[in-house]
């Protein structure tokens, strides 16, 4: 009933356009099964498109194409390097594919913008319950779906409406797309693992065009041998 009561009092606004320069962020219940996440979403995203069709039939706005980037990290295992944060700086938003590792890497990064962050199969304890194992996150008018493991992906993206599916616990930063789906794996921006590199991800996206792209951690002598939490 409030999604509905929501969607409506959206398409009264005066300004549905003014409104989208905050990226809209949908909070999926902590816990939930994908399925659930799925229909949860696909049920007010009906809602908001109808909502948002009679807004811009009632002021004549259109939907401006305004960037927002979207910073991704993964697998920090309780590490968060300076050289992360400056990589992340200018993110509208932030999300964590898991494997977290302490709850002071989560402080760091809310004091650069908001943050999704979801559990992996190494984060244990009280402050890891608290986070679901999945998320669905809408920025603009695009749907990402965030899980720790991609081998774990029980769903079919393009059917749930997502235009992107990102993920950890590889430690290989990935950008592939299948189909229609961009699929991104940051990668670790945690202590190091083999020979692999310290990295995290950017997301850019327009209302028509999601991209990505991998960065790869120019690390101090200090870095290498530590993080820091600031």
């Amino acid at each position: 009933m409030w999604g509905v009561l929501g969607a409506i009092a959206r398409a009264s606004s005066p300004s549905p356009a003014a409104a989208a320069k905050t990226p809209r962020v949908e909070v999926s219940a902590f816990g939930a099964t994908h399925t659930s996440l799925v229909r949860r979403h696909q049920l007010s995203r009906a809602v908001e498109v109808q909502a948002a069709v009679i807004a811009s039939q009632l002021t004549g706005d259109h939907v401006s194409d305004l960037l927002h980037l979207v910073g991704l990290i993964s697998d920090t295992h309780g590490l968060i390097r300076p050289e992360a944060l400056d990589a992340l700086r200018k993110s509208d938003l932030i999300v964590h594919c898991g494997d977290i590792g302490d709850p002071a890497v989560l402080v760091a990064l809310r004091e650069l913008a908001p943050v999704r962050a979801i559990r992996g199969n190494n984060d244990k304890g009280a402050w890891a319950s608290s986070l679901p194992t999945c998320d669905v996150v809408e920025v603009g008018t695009h749907v990402i779906y965030v899980l720790h493991n991609l081998s774990e992906l029980d769903l079919d993206p393009v059917a749930a409406g997502f235009t992107a599916v990102v993920s950890g616990h590889s430690h290989k930063p990935v950008i592939k797309k299948r189909g229609k789906i961009l699929f991104v794996n940051p990668g670790s921006a945690g202590p190091r693992r083999f020979t692999l590199p310290v990295t995290v991800a950017r997301l850019a996206l327009r209302s028509r065009r999601c991209e990505a792209n991998i960065v790869q951690l120019a690390l101090s002598r200090q870095s290498r041998k530590r993080g820091l939490f600031t």
